[in-house]
């Protein structure tokens, strides 16, 4: 960290490249091949690399590039940038020969992550504060919730239940009329952070998800909680068990690259999985932008009240869901007894993320 600091703009920049790469689903920098793909085909580059990769490597802006990107004068200064800035990457270690990313590079894009992230929310107090209420594993009489399969019995608050099946005319108790205590927790927290890394989420979308990651592990270390990460797409290909390693969960974080399809009923059954037998808190929180392309509801479903039995509570945060991905969220969040946050504002993912952590307790 200090190093970095020492540095200053140079050593940050390079960071920022590195994860600007990895977010829109680069591995490595081939600079002769980018180039061919800029000359050949400018859109398409475009959409591949990203506008902000391709101002920070090449030192203009989309429509600059895209202006000039036929001009043979243009076009050697452009290559020659290319090479410039693959070569300072590679003199610093943050790239092996062939281009790609090695893991000093991975290790200072994490670290300028953290900073980033950490100068976005220490000014504006997003630390949160720890409520407890609990006084046993299942926690303390809070508020009224309708009643969700898997809940428990015991909680059941019978009066509330009564007047409402009075209400509604029903001689008989049914079970929409259903009412449980919730309950406060209090004590460890086990979260498990769900990334959907499928091809939609490249570029700000993983972004943002990611630097959420870093700032739910931050707080949730710093109040001695367990934190864990899955990553998900057509298979689940991260997944750490609830630990205080902050360290191991940011450098796996900034490595999260986004691509193919998403599977929700693999992810629900490795959570459950993930999680310890201990008598703590144990809570999911999924986020995602679409509806899964993997499953189907049913099974989707069926996961979420496996998971709910076990003591796990399910939330969600949907970045734009249309209507067929939200209702299905909505059933997974009421079944999870969690929260749904839908958002169209990448800017405040981080602070709903620390704010359903919060809500756990």
């Amino acid at each position: 960290m200090h190093s970095i600091l020492e540095a200053k703009e140079e050593k940050i920049e390079e960071g920022k490249i590195i994860n600007e790469a990895v977010n829109q689903g680069l591995s490595s920098f081939m600079p002769d091949l980018m180039f061919e793909n800029l000359v050949s085909n400018y859109k398409m580059a475009k959409q591949l690399y990203g506008e902000i990769l391709l101002r920070m490597l090449a030192g203009y802006d989309a429509s600059y590039l895209e202006k000039n990107i036929n001009v043979p004068e243009f076009q050697r200064e452009l290559k020659n940038k290319l090479k410039d800035n693959f070569e300072k990457l590679k003199d610093s270690g943050l790239v092996d020969k062939q281009g790609f990313i090695t893991n000093k590079g991975f290790k200072l894009a994490s670290i300028v992550m953290y900073m980033e992230e950490l100068d976005d929310l220490l000014p504006q107090g997003m630390y949160g504060e720890r409520v407890h209420k609990r006084t046993y594993i299942y926690g303390g009489v809070q508020d009224i919730k309708d009643y969700y399969k898997g809940g428990r019995y015991k909680d059941l608050a019978i009066r509330r239940s009564i007047k409402t099946a009075i209400r509604r005319g029903h001689k008989k108790l049914e079970i929409e009329d259903l009412k449980l205590f919730e309950r406060q927790s209090k004590g460890q927290i086990e979260i498990i952070y769900a990334i959907d890394a499928s091809g939609s989420m490249k570029g700000k979308k993983v972004e943002a998800s990611k630097r959420a990651g870093v700032a739910l592990a931050y707080n949730a270390v710093m109040n001695k909680d367990k934190v864990g990460l899955i990553v998900f797409g057509s298979d689940v290909k991260e997944a750490i068990r609830p630990c205080s390693d902050f360290s191991m969960l940011l450098e796996r974080i900034v490595r999260v690259r986004a691509s193919k399809e998403t599977n929700f009923v693999e992810t629900l059954k490795k959570a459950i999985e993930l999680f310890s037998q201990e008598e703590v808190t144990k809570h999911l929180l999924l986020l995602t932008d679409a509806v899964p392309t993997i499953g189907t509801e049913e099974q989707i479903l069926e996961q979420v009240s496996i998971a709910r039995s076990s003591g796990i509570t399910v939330s969600l945060v949907g970045i734009g869901l249309k209507d067929k991905a939200k209702k299905l969220a909505e059933q997974m969040t009421l079944l999870g007894g969690g929260r749904l946050y839908v958002i169209r504002d990448l800017e405040n993912v981080d602070k709903l993320i620390l704010e359903d952590y919060y809500s756990v307790y």
